[in-house]
């Protein structure tokens, strides 16, 4: 049998992208523990750089105390470390002190570098997982359980049951903190974890592996349907930066098993679960009859309905601040990325990607209502909002449209891709500024 060490080092070195740094996620427990210790023993089979990461809720009155155990099980390794210290109080929930734990864990692996994020799930873990989704009323892809990738984070350990891990640390003469709410019968997943299994695992012993198949299985299906929304060629799904769309009145046409299979895959892919009542929604915004609306998901989610198009996008939080635009620099605003370089210049057009700007201080922000523009080549100024529509820019891309603007007036230049403005035009055949734009 392949030792434990080994077996986990190559489920990581299969998982992390090549070259990346490892955060790896202890919270003073067994299970995290013998995670760090196993990914650290099996170096030579991984080669990624650990980086031990310990955030602490502040629930617990042994909360400093079980930081200061990590700590010194870094430096033991030989490992950086670093903490977060949340204070969240002994009132707070599961699901609060799971959100902000992920949201202090990004925020540590974007200071340290840190491309994954390696928490310590396990095989029993799983099949609480699976339990717990099915009690709740989860649909078949619900019941997939945890990936062992997915987007930053990292589960070599689902192979691995939690005996073997607590053998494992017994052999190295490890111990860890047990969290007191791991236990305690109040909270659901607990009750599961030290009542239900163990007492269905009398009559069923091998009912942790049947519910890892079942989750597996479900996997595959999930993974199935994603592959059928791309082999779908009359859907036309394009992607952007922060959403995904597809031909409305097509999807439409489908009927309602495959129609709803497709607008769950869809939303996995986006990070939403789209359920009953949401598909229940985006059919009414299908079937409306006026061929355009939209309806909210949820708080950071729509489902957009324009010019034959269905799109499924997240709602940006917070307004981008003004970019100033600087020769040999690229510059960013939201999914908007500029390049500009210094060039003799040819004449510039009304409209697309790239234009000319006489040498100036120029800035890129979002448009705004009441935003005008005078076209190059053309007879008085017209609304910028009415440039997008003719230009059937959907509503969930238009408030992020970017424009170029004089920093000194506010005169507006360029709506890339749509209109070119007669301000800022240099003469032909001199030195200027070649503006490209590309939007995600």
């Amino acid at each position: 049998m392949i030792p434990l060490e080994r077996r986990v080092a190559a489920e990581l070195g299969r998982l992390a992208r090549p070259g990346a740094s490892c955060l790896v996620a202890v919270s003073g427990g067994p299970d995290s523990l013998a995670l760090v210790e196993l990914l650290h023993r099996g170096f030579a089979g991984h080669q990624h750089t650990l980086i031990v990461a310990h955030v602490d809720h502040g629930i617990h009155p042994d909360s400093g105390r079980v930081a200061s155990l990590v700590a010194t099980a870094a430096a033991d390794r030989g490992l950086a470390f670093h903490a977060a210290c949340l204070q969240l109080g002994a009132g707070a929930s599961e699901t609060t002190a799971r959100r902000a734990r992920r949201s202090a864990l990004r925020a540590i692996a974007a200071e340290t570098g840190a491309g994954e994020i390696v928490l310590a799930h396990h095989a029993d873990d799983q099949a609480e997982t699976v339990l717990l989704r099915l009690l709740r009323g989860s649909g078949p892809a619900g019941l997939a359980g945890m990936a062992a990738r997915r987007g930053p984070w990292l589960r070599p350990l689902l192979g691995v049951r939690r005996s073997e891990l607590t053998e494992y640390l017994a052999s190295r003469g490890i111990s860890g903190w047990i969290d007191p709410a791991n236990t305690d019968p109040r909270h659901l997943r607990s009750w599961l974890r030290t009542t239900v299994l163990p007492a269905l695992a009398e009559r069923i012993p091998d009912l942790v592996e049947r519910l890892t198949t079942a989750a597996g299985q479900a996997a595959l299906a999930r993974a199935g349907w994603s592959e059928v929304v791309e082999r779908l060629p009359d859907l036309r799904v394009e992607r952007t930066g922060r959403g995904i769309s597809v031909a409305g009145p097509v999807l439409q046409g489908y009927r309602s098993p495959l129609r709803h299979a497709i607008l769950a895959a869809l939303g996995r892919e986006l990070g939403i679960l789209i359920g009953a009542r949401r598909l229940a929604a985006i059919d009414r915004l299908l079937t409306g009859g006026s061929g355009a609306g939209a309806v909210t998901l949820a708080t950071h989610f729509r489902a957009e309905l324009a010019f034959g198009r269905l799109t499924l996008y997240q709602i940006e939080s917070a307004s981008a601040e003004p970019v100033l635009l600087v020769p040999g620099q690229a510059a960013t605003l939201g999914d908007s990325r500029f390049e500009i370089r210094v060039e003799v210049d040819e004449a510039a057009g009304r409209s697309g990607w790239s234009t000319g700007l006489s040498p100036g201080v120029y800035a890129v922000r979002r448009w705004r209502p009441g935003d005008r523009i005078r076209p190059l080549g053309g007879e008085g100024s017209r609304a910028v909002a009415v440039l997008l529509r003719e230009a059937r820019i959907p509503p969930s891309r238009r408030a992020a449209w970017p424009v170029v603007v004089k920093a000194d007036d506010a005169t507006i230049v360029w709506v890339p891709g749509i209109c070119r403005a007669d301000a800022g035009v240099p003469a032909e055949g001199t030195e200027a500024w070649r503006v490209e734009c590309a939007i995600a």
